[in-house]
């Protein structure tokens, strides 16, 4: 910010000095080409004029900033000019020639004078003593410096460089190459870095290069050159830990660093002006460097070079810039220019700054003050002030700025500010707080309470104002606070007052241990954070009295600021330089209220936080503006869907943590975690949000939750609800605190009950409910018993007896009754147990006496019990044999019969062991016994047969084998799996056959049946031996020996053939078989069904369908028609399962020969009309029945003539006239034939007509070729007729179609169907309205 320019006309043209007071900066000395020295305050106010006797040449402040001394090229006066009291002195050198050289020690009151002939003058201001040197050089002393130790160095036009102690001895001399200049003190950086005393002299030579003389090591300058296209060097200064800085006439700057190992390095360089550079200046306190050249001020951060922190432009400065300056505290920054003006600019603003409510005001300029609201969205308002504030106050209406010990008060109207008074106090304020109507300073442990306003308002004399504390009380007040209602203060003795202004009185005090140091109350006042002398944190609650700590309060934290947010109630953050800590009050919680740290944030560089408002931080930073940061506990208010799964759990622990639950809802919800939904629904209950964590449960289906939660919601108690939901969480111990403190403490007992925690229990009981103790303490027991503690489960037990609750006293009997036995009173024990009417109880008792190795107690208990097979098995471990007979026929276990077996065979009372081993299902004993002791073969043989046990199996055979009964003992031997003796035995004894019997039954492996195989071929029967080679697998040799085998009636030989070639699937085989049928070997050619076999096996359907259709042939000419029907009917239906195309012949041929079937049917059921209609059709392919044409066309001529048929009637007695068929009619109707004949009639009934089922085309109903579409048409398996589309079914089991009304009322008489005779039940019918697939599939059988 710029503060003000300077442009005297006096200067116009000339370059213009200027120098900075030292140390405080409050004057600023400029002189220009006028003669004259003219001192300026820090505001451009000029304060004085010092005329001179001639130019000004040099001038300089001595190291306090009191005295300003100046040399001119006239006089050899010293001027001297003192800050304190604003008057001019003079001081006369007492040279012969002019001063060219003036400087102040850094350290004392010495002043340094060099002349243009080399002569020195050293004054000692405090003193008055002047020490002239004369000839300290040969020719003008152009520069110099002095040192913290007060050497003086200077260099002169004569090329040398002396260094003098403070009485003007020269203790070093050096040469140098070219003209000195811009001479400094420092200290150089050795490896050791041990020294800290400034031994390093530094100088510019010629403007090219920077000689380095260390004083330790006079022998060894350093000389630094640097690169030709910086130019010249303007200028340089020292910094941090030995870095210089060095400004080149061509706009770059340049930083190297002087450490022994990098000495000359350039650490940075920058071209920060395109022409040329004037000027650098460094700020240390502000940590900050400038440069300044063509017409602006670059300003860089010294921690961050890089960083640009500013650029100034100062565009009307068209000659450009002469040299730059800061005062030592950094505040103000300097720059003359070459037309002779001066500007001086703000860089660090002390930061003064103060908030009410969500009001800011703060200092932006050194006499400016703005207020700010930017939550209200109000616009800025600027104020200008009198005086350089020290303090600022803002309230509702007003705003107190200040410093010393007066205030000034402004009035805050609606856009602007109107000066309201001053008010001078009684010491200098340290602090003041603003409310509506009153103001508070704090000064020298006192603080002033009075209205701001008090005109208009008619207030009573004593509440204008008030002085604290009164003045008898002797402590002192170190802070205090203002809210609307209260003055708090804290003070030295460490204590709170809280004053009520309303009634004008206290109304409340908290005594700390030690002082208070800082309070600050929360915008309700009724919380308040305090910072007391250890530098602990504190929350004080005036409503209840109660302290809480602030925990990880960190000691350098220098404020505490409120959340101003109206929802976030409980939220602080605490700061200091670098941070800001986040702080949650928890006041509701189950764990009673306390403070938690939920997180920290990094804060820039001097930034001041002033607001805190919905995790937003306002701050004030140097440059007099407000930066705002964003609490990083704070992160969830930005667009939750910019982020991925791991920071929204962050988020959400952050949101729980503060107590946001809504936003919280709104993470979890993104996140869509079973786990964080729980996490948020724990949150709820430990912050007592019932309502919330019922809408979180019921979110997540947790029913148990929410029905739990909705009974007590409406509990007013808070600590019954604290319990409740304490419980909830599993937290036992503090949720039986909160019941134990309710009103209702019972509900403890009932937890720890509900929990089983029966020792806690008992003792709540104790206090709370004494009739629970007997109930209590058998629960106890039981848990003792558990755990194995007997003497106290008994203890517990006893007293678990009431004598008026029967269920609950028998089980503590019981309890008492166990207890006793484990204890060792095992008679107390067992006659409990026998007179408690518990069977279970016996039966425990029993196990533990069992256990307990008692073994006639256990069994006289668990018998009591009626656990037979227990009691008998205790009564077996002690060997009384007598009492297990006795309880036998109660026992179920198998094992103690076999027990007892054992022990009547080992007493050889066989009879009675053969029983209990049957019990025991020991059969192989049982078979053992009736064979070797008790001679009943037979029982060992059915038992055999019934349990398929291979080792009685075995028995049996050997029994056999000592009987000589071969057969049978081969037939065991098989069934105990012992094939080769079997075998061994079937070839000694040649009962291979019996042999091969029993193994073809069983299943067996391949070598069993290969080595019968090897038998039978040994002994040339073929057929056996052919069977055995097929049952193993070697196809071809099954062949050969079938194939040899005698024909027999059943040519089972050759059906066995046929079988093999089928299984072997080789085409060699294949041939020689057909060979073989066809007669090639043996000139006899085989029945040609065998033929049509081997086909059906090799699955050859189209070779095996013209087999068929000639075998078919054949049988029609020896008149089998039923065995022709069958032989293409099972032929059709293969090859429909096969899906291959049926040859039509075999089609036609099959419906013949079923229309010739039907008719038997139809006649013996009476229905000649049809049995005439298939007659007809028969008779039309008589060539197909040659053995059978005369009594056909008999019976058709009859039929006809039965049905009115006359005209067929006659044509088929025509034709039996002819000469060939006329001799064979029978006797019985060759009269009434030849009278038809003789006398035709030929009247005929018309055949009624059905639609055709594919075009709908009306034609006779015994008509299969429709004349409309050429299809043929799909016949009717029960009458012969063609099929319609809405009368159809088909046989269940071949699929051949049928007229659904037709078919059930030929199903009342029949039962199997005619094409496929199985038989059929009449349910199972069903009527199809839907045939078009069986169009289809009629369609490619056509």
């Amino acid at each position: 910010v710029k503060l003000f320019s300077l442009l005297e006309k006096a200067w116009s043209g000339s370059p213009v000095q200027f120098a900075w007071q030292k140390t405080l900066g409050n004057f600023l000395a400029v002189t220009g080409g006028d003669r004259a020295v003219k001192i300026f305050d820090r505001h451009g106010q000029k304060r004085n004029e010092i005329s001179l006797p001639g130019n000004c040449v040099a001038m300089d402040w001595d190291k306090d900033g009191d005295t300003l001394a100046i040399i001119t090229d006239k006089s050899s006066a010293i001027i001297l000019w003192d800050a304190n009291t604003n008057k001019t002195s003079q001081v006369d050198s007492g040279m012969r020639d002019a001063m060219s050289f003036l400087l102040w020690s850094r350290v004392g009151t010495l002043l340094a004078v060099g002349t243009t002939k080399g002569n020195l003058l050293i004054y000692n201001r405090q003193t008055s003593r002047k020490i002239p040197v004369l000839g300290k050089h040969t020719k003008r002393i152009t520069c110099g410096c002095w040192s913290t130790e007060n050497l003086l160095a200077l260099g002169g036009e004569d090329k040398m460089i002396t260094i003098s102690n403070q009485e003007g001895d020269t203790i070093r001399q050096t040469s140098v190459s070219s003209d000195p200049s811009d001479m400094q003190f420092s200290v150089m950086k050795t490896d050791e870095r041990i020294s800290t005393r400034e031994s390093t002299v530094s100088v510019v030579v010629g403007k090219k290069t920077l000689f380095l003389f260390n004083l330790n090591d006079p022998d060894n300058p350093i000389d630094l050159k640097f690169q030709q296209p910086y130019g010249s060097i303007v200028t340089y200064r020292w910094y941090g830990d030995g870095y210089i800085m060095i400004g080149f006439s061509r706009g770059c700057f340049v930083v190297i660093s002087t450490h022994i190992r990098e000495i000359g390095q350039e650490i940075f360089q920058a071209h920060n002006h395109k022409d040329n550079l004037s000027s650098i200046a460094i700020s240390q306190s502000l940590n900050k460097a400038a440069s300044c050249g063509d017409n602006c001020i670059k300003i860089h951060d010294l921690s961050d070079l890089r960083e640009m922190y500013a650029i100034i432009n100062l565009d009307d400065e068209n000659k450009g810039m002469l040299t730059l300056a800061w005062t030592d505290d950094g505040q103000l920054l300097a720059v003359s220019t070459r037309r002779g003006s001066l500007h001086v600019f703000l860089t660090k603003l002390p930061i003064l700054g103060h908030a009410c409510s969500t009001r800011i005001a703060y200092l932006t300029s050194l006499l400016e003050v703005t207020i700010a609201n930017h939550v209200e969205r109000e616009l800025p308002v600027t104020v200008s002030v009198e005086v350089e504030p020290s303090f600022v106050a803002i309230g509702v209406y007003h705003l107190a700025v200040g410093m010393n010990n007066r205030a000034w008060f402004y009035a805050l109207g609606e856009n602007n500010v109107k000066k309201l008074k001053d008010v001078e106090y009684l010491g200098t304020v340290a602090s003041m707080h603003l409310n509506s109507d009153y103001a508070a300073a704090l000064f020298e442990g006192k603080v002033q309470l009075h209205m701001i306003e008090s005109e208009g308002l008619d207030a009573q004399e004593e509440r204008e104002t008030r002085l604290f504390p009164a003045d008898d009380d002797k402590y002192r007040i170190l802070c205090h606070a203002l809210t609307s209602d209260f003055l708090i203060y804290g003070t030295d003795t460490g204590v709170i007052h809280y004053f009520y202004i309303e009634d004008w009185q206290y109304v409340n005090e908290y005594r700390h241990p030690v002082s208070v140091r800082k309070i600050f109350p929360d915008p309700n006042g009724t919380r308040l954070a305090f910072i007391d002398d250890k530098s602990d944190g504190f929350v004080y609650c005036p409503v209840n009295d109660r302290l809480y700590e602030i925990p990880d309060f960190s000691p350098t934290i220098k404020g505490i600021l409120w959340e101003n947010w109206p929802m976030d109630k409980g939220v602080f953050v605490a700061f200091d330089d670098d941070k800001v800590y986040t702080y949650v009050f928890h006041k509701d919680a189950i764990q009673g209220s306390k403070i938690i740290l939920a997180g920290g944030t990094e804060v820039p560089f001097s930034h001041k936080p002033l607001l805190l408002y919905n995790g937003e931080l306002t701050c004030q930073t140097q440059s007099g503006k407000t930066n705002n940061i964003y609490l990083s506990t704070h992160s969830f208010l930005g667009n939750l869907k910019d982020f991925g799964p791991n920071e929204l759990t962050q988020m959400l622990s952050q949101t729980l943590m503060l107590k946001r639950f809504s936003e919280a809802w709104e993470v979890c919800r993104l996140l869509n975690d079973q786990s964080g939904w729980n996490e948020l629904a724990k949150a709820c209950l430990h912050h007592m949000e019932v309502d919330f964590a019922i809408r979180v449960y019921r979110t997540f289906g947790n029913a148990g939750m929410v029905m739990s939660l909705e009974q007590i919601k409406g509990i007013e108690d808070h600590n019954l609800l604290a319990g409740h939901l304490a419980m909830f969480t599993s937290d036992f111990n503090l949720a039986q605190d909160h019941y134990l403190a309710s009103s209702c403490p019972i509900a403890a007992l009932e937890m720890r009950k509900d929990l089983q925690h029966w020792d806690s229990a008992l003792q709540l009981a104790k206090r709370l409910a004494p009739d629970q103790i007997p109930f209590i303490s058998k629960e106890y027991a039981m848990q003792l018993e558990f755990t194995g503690d007997y003497i106290n489960a008994l203890a517990h037990y006893e007293k678990g007896i009431t004598g008026n609750n029967k269920e609950h006293d028998e089980a503590c009997l019981a309890g008492v009754a166990q207890m006793s036995i484990r204890m060792g009173d095992i008679r107390r024990g067992v006659n409990q147990a026998i007179k408690h009417p518990s069977r279970l109880l016996k039966r425990d008792c029993g196990a533990i006496l069992e256990s307990m190795k008692q073994f006639s107690e256990a069994a006289q208990l668990y018998e009591k019990g009626q656990y037979y097979d227990k009691a008998a098995s205790v009564y077996i471990r002690c060997k009384n044999w007598a009492k297990v007979g006795e309880l036998l026929p109660h026992v179920s276990s198998p094992k103690i019969h076999l027990q007892y077996a054992k022990a009547k065979e080992a007493d050889g009372r066989y009879k009675e062991a053969v029983i209990a081993y049957e019990h025991a299902k020991q059969w192989d004993s049982v078979i053992r016994l009736y064979l070797d002791h008790l001679n009943n073969p037979e029982k060992a043989v059915n038992i055999v047969r019934e349990t398929q046990s291979l080792d009685g199996a075995k028995m049996v055979a050997r029994f056999f084998l000592q009987l000589g009964d071969y057969g049978s003992a081969i037939q065991f031997l098989v069934m105990s799996k012992c094939n080769n003796e079997a075998f061994t035995l079937a070839q000694q004894h040649n009962k291979m056959e019996i042999y091969a019997d029993i193994i073809s039954s069983e299943s067996t492996t391949n070598e069993d049946y290969q080595s019968i195989a090897l038998y039978f071929e040994g002994e040339k029967k073929h057929f056996q031996a052919g069977k055995f080679f097929l049952l193993c697998g070697q196809y071809g040799r099954a062949l050969k020996h079938f194939m040899k085998s005698p024909s027999t009636e059943d040519n089972l030989a050759i059906e066995m053939a046929i079988e093999t070639v089928g299984r072997a699937k080789d085409e060699a085989l294949t041939n020689q078989l057909i060979d073989y049928l066809m007669g090639e070997s043996d000139g006899m050619p085989k029945d040609a069904k065998y033929l049509f076999r081997l086909y059906m096996a090799l699955k050859q359907y189209r070779e095996a369908a013209r087999t068929a259709i000639i075998i078919a042939r054949e049988e029609q000419c020896s008149g089998n028609y039923r065995n022709a029907h069958d032989v293409l009917f099972s032929m059709y239906s293969e090859l429909k399962t096969q899906k291959i195309k049926i040859p039509s012949e075999m089609a036609t041929n099959l419906m013949i020969l079923h229309s010739y079937i039907l008719v038997k049917t139809h006649v013996r059921r009476g229905d000649h009309m049809k049995g005439a209609r298939m007659l007809i059709r028969v008779a039309n392919n008589i060539s197909k029945f040659p053995s059978h044409i005369v009594p056909i066309l008999t019976s058709a001529v009859i039929e006809c003539h039965r049905a009115g048929l006359k005209n067929s009637a006659f044509s088929f007695a025509a034709m039996l006239m002819r000469p060939e068929y006329r001799n064979k009619i029978d006797l019985k109707y060759k009269k009434k034939i030849e009278a038809m004949v003789r006398r035709p009639d030929t009247t005929e009934t018309e055949e009624p007509t059905t639609a055709c089922p594919y075009c709908a085309f009306q034609l006779p109903e015994c008509e299969l070729l429709c004349p409309g579409c050429k299809n043929n048409l799909p016949y009717c398996i029960a009458t012969g007729r063609h099929m319609v589309r809405d009368d159809w079914t088909v046989c269940p089991h071949c699929d051949f179609p049928a007229l659904y009304s037709e078919f059930k009322n030929m199903l009342q008489t029949e039962n199997i169907c005619p094409m496929c005779s199985e038989r059929i039940n009449i349910v199972h019918l069903k009527k199809i309205n839907d045939c078009t697939e069986y169009l289809k599939s009629e369609d490619g059988d056509q």
